[in-house]
Parts: structure tokens; sequence; C-alpha cells
């Protein structure tokens, strides 16, 4: 499926700093999670990912570093910052609030059964932290 394309950029810096706060990433790194989280829906070329990023580390919501690699170029690898984590945070409070009243519209079970297929996923039955599987699958 394809968005139009204001859809998906509003949406790429929130996005962008949700991957960072996993792990420090290069931009191509980024590019390539983006793409294989979103089934490809979610592609970004360098022309929009790049300038992103530079934006997003002038106001101080990324730090870059260059990392010199043992094969090829040097490339630079973004962290999120306490900024940014603060941002983070207060985008994921407004998605929540904002995807429960587009469903009041459009209908919540797409996102339920999508959060809790993607909770199976990453948590096999079983294995989180002893919760039992009831409710995992609840979750």
């Amino acid at each position: 499926m394809r968005f139009r394309p204001e859809l998906p950029k509003g949406t790429t810096p929130g996005l962008v700093l949700a991957l960072l706060a996993e792990r420090a990433m290069h931009g191509y790194e980024l590019a390539k999670a983006l793409e294989d989280r979103s089934s490809g829906v979610l592609a970004l070329g360098q022309g929009t990912l790049y300038p992103l990023l530079h934006r997003l580390e002038r106001e101080g919501l990324i730090a870059g570093r260059w990392e010199t690699t043992a094969c090829g170029p040097d490339r630079r690898v973004y962290r999120l910052t306490s900024k940014g984590h603060a941002l983070l945070a207060e985008r994921r409070s407004e998605w929540v609030a904002f995807a429960e009243v587009i469903g009041r519209f459009l209908g919540p079970a797409p996102v339920a059964e999508a959060n809790s297929t993607a909770l199976r996923a990453r948590c096999p039955v079983g294995t989180a932290d002893g919760l039992s599987p009831a409710i995992l699958l609840t979750a």
C-alpha cells in the first residue's frame, strides 16, 4: 500500500527518533529499518533522510559522531539525546491519542490486531519476564 506523500512526511521525524531510542544507527541502517518494519511502505531516499537527520541534529534531538570502519568509508552514527527522548515521549502520547480518535471513525480493530501481533512477535508466549501466556495474549 502506498500513502499520499503528506501522510508519512509528518510522521517520519518521530519514527526516526523511535528507532534511535532503540540503539545508535547510521543513516543507511535507519533507512533499512524504516523500510523493513513498514514492509516497504516507508522507503526513504537519501535526499529525504539525510536532510532530516541534519535538521534533528541542529535541533539537538539527536547527536552524531563519525565512526571509522574496517572496510568502506567512515560513517556518521546517530544517537538520541535527552531532548530527543523527551520529544519522543510527547510524540508517542500524541500518536496514541490520535490513533484512538481516528479509530472512532475508521474502526480500531486493525490497530489493536497489529499491536497484538507485534507483541506476540517480540515476546514469544511465556518468555516476557515471567508473565503468563494469558497476560501476553491479552496485552
